[in-house]
Formats: C-alpha cells, structure tokens, sequence
C-alpha cells in the first residue's frame, strides 16, 4: 500500500534526503557543463577576432541540410512534416483516451518533446528550403552579372581545376553563418529527446512491461506504439540530417529528467496519489539505490545514440566521400 505522501513524516526519512542529494547533484554538475560549454565558451567566440577561425558549435544549416548532397532538403522537409503529424495524431488521440493526466508520465514527456522537435525541425526545414532557393537566385543573378562585367574565370588555387576555382568563388559568396537561437534550440531538443527516449523504452521494455505490466498495466496498441514509433522515427531522421551530437548536451538530457522527477515531487507533496513508476516511492528503503541505477542509465542511454551518430559520421564519409557534407 502506498505511503500518505501529504503527511511531513513521509518527506523526514533519511533515503528522501539521500534521492534528494543524488537529484541535486546531478542537476549541479548539469548546469556547470551548460555554463562551461553553452554560455562560457560561447561568449569567448563572440570576444573574438571575426577574421579568426574559430570552432563554431552549430552552423545556420545544419539543422535542415541532409546528409548527403543528393537528399534535396525537401525530402528531409517532407518526412518531419510526416513524423509530427503522425506523433501529433497519436499524442491526440492519447489525450482523448486518457485525458490530460496522461502528462503524469515521463512517456508522455518524452512524447511531447520529441513531436516539438519534429514540429520546429519542420518549419526549420521551411526555412532552409525558402533561404535556398532565395539564394540560389541571388547567386544565378550575380553569376550573370558577372559574366556581363567581368567574365567568369577565376584563377585556379593550388593546382585546381577552373571548374573547381569558379564553383569555390561563387560558393565563396555565402560564407557559413553560425546558428541563431532557433537552431540552437533544435540541437538541444534533438540529444534531449535522443536520451530521453532511449531511457524510456529500456525502462518500459525491460523493467516494466516483464515485470510490471500484468499487474500495475494496462497493455494496449497505443501503449506498444508510443513506446516503439518514437525511437524509429528519431533514428531516421538522424540518419538524414546533418546534425552534430556534442557530449555535453548530456546536461539538458540530466535536467530534463531531474525536472520530470521535481514534479513528480511536488505533486505528491500536494495530493496524496499512486507514483506512475514504483521505483520513485520514497518510502521504500530501496528508492535511494532505485534514484542512483536509473540516473546511471543515463550515460549509456545517451552513449548509445552518440555511438549511432559517429557510426554514421564515421562511415558517410567512407561510403559517399564526394557527397557527405556533414561539419566535423
């Protein structure tokens, strides 16, 4: 039977305090990579010479430009467009079924911020298509002004063809832009909702649905596809695009756990209801060891799809050497 978790004796316990730090550490150490790596570093380059090359952590394009240069952008464009609807659908359709308390679990956290991703990365992929061919044009109207003027020989560079030095020198014309707000923004979504979901379907597929299910829930063909479809379409769309996996957004995938975790909290401080997860019972003289292996599975939840997308960067290049376009 489930402990009264509105009563002060509950929140006294020593493993409360204990969960309570291992919560507080994680999110400590979180926030220092964010400011080292996010915040810190970030200000460095802005302080620096414009004429310096510098390590940028995300350029303007890479959150709509594919892989390789023969997926046009629409394709990657069409397919998030597809996947939000799709995950939009069933996130509807779950609503219906279960109402809003759905919310109360990390599934439909997960859930949620993957369809964001998908819904952002669509209208980025929009953004893209539209800036290219803007540019596209704009680079077609100055090639024949230029031939008008000046003709279009550019002298070749180190042995290069003509062809090579002209391509070089129109391409020259747009320099590569670091990514705004917007596209920083997606970057975090995507390694937020990579760890997350992998973290989600080893929990239900590994702990709760041999262990659980029978007793505590009710499995369905929602359930089945909400706990299946999300890292399917993750993994096809980091197989298409071109974004990088920095191991320090690890943190936004920490806070995004220890968030959903604080409110589980703070709900229970308030209404005396059953824990959506039986691990998260404070009341347990086991929840201290339960808080500490679930936070440890974020490393190697998080590992795994870092290791999916240098396997990716890693054999592109070797695949397709003349068509890979992915920053390094």
């Amino acid at each position: 039977m489930t402990a009264e978790t509105t009563n002060l004796e509950y929140w006294i316990h020593w493993q409360v305090f204990l969960c309570a730090a291992w919560i507080l550490l994680a999110m400590v150490l979180a926030s220092v990579l964010i400011l080292k790596y996010d915040v810190w570093n970030k200000g460095r380059q802005h302080g620096e010479d414009s004429d310096q090359k510098m390590d940028v952590s995300l350029y303007a394009d890479e959150s709509w430009k594919p892989c390789l240069k023969e997926i046009h952008p629409a394709i990657l464009l069409i397919y998030r467009v597809v996947a939000f609807c799709l995950m939009l659908s069933v996130l509807i359709a779950n609503i219906t079924l279960r109402g809003a308390h759905m919310f109360y679990f990390y599934t439909q956290w997960t859930f949620t911020l993957l369809t964001i991703y998908f819904g952002i990365g669509s209208l980025l992929s929009m953004y893209g298509c539209y800036t290219g061919l803007k540019k596209l044009g704009c680079d077609n109207a100055d090639r024949v002004k230029v031939d008008n003027e000046r003709g279009t020989y550019v002298p070749p560079i180190n042995g290069e063809s003509e062809n090579v030095a002209a391509n070089n020198h129109y391409r020259g014309i747009y320099a590569l832009e670091k990514a705004g707000i917007w596209g920083h923004i997606f970057q975090i979504l995507f390694q937020t909702s990579a760890g997350a979901v992998v973290l989600t379907d080893c929990v239900y597929w590994f702990i709760i649905f041999p262990f659980l299910t029978a007793k505590d829930y009710n499995l369905n063909f929602l359930m089945i596809t909400m706990h299946s479809i999300n890292v399917v379409l993750l993994l096809i769309d980091t197989l298409l695009n071109c974004m990088r996996f920095p191991w320090y957004h690890m943190a936004y995938f920490i806070l995004w756990t220890s968030m959903y975790v604080i409110f589980q909290w703070v709900v229970h401080a308030c209404i005396s209801t059953w824990w959506p997860y039986p691990f998260l019972d404070l009341s347990s003289r086991f929840a201290p060891l339960w808080y500490f292996f679930v936070g440890l599975m974020h490393i190697p939840c998080y590992a795994a799809f870092a290791l999916i997308v240098k396997a990716k960067h890693f054999f592109l290049p070797r695949w397709f050497p003349r068509s890979y376009q992915c920053y390094k």
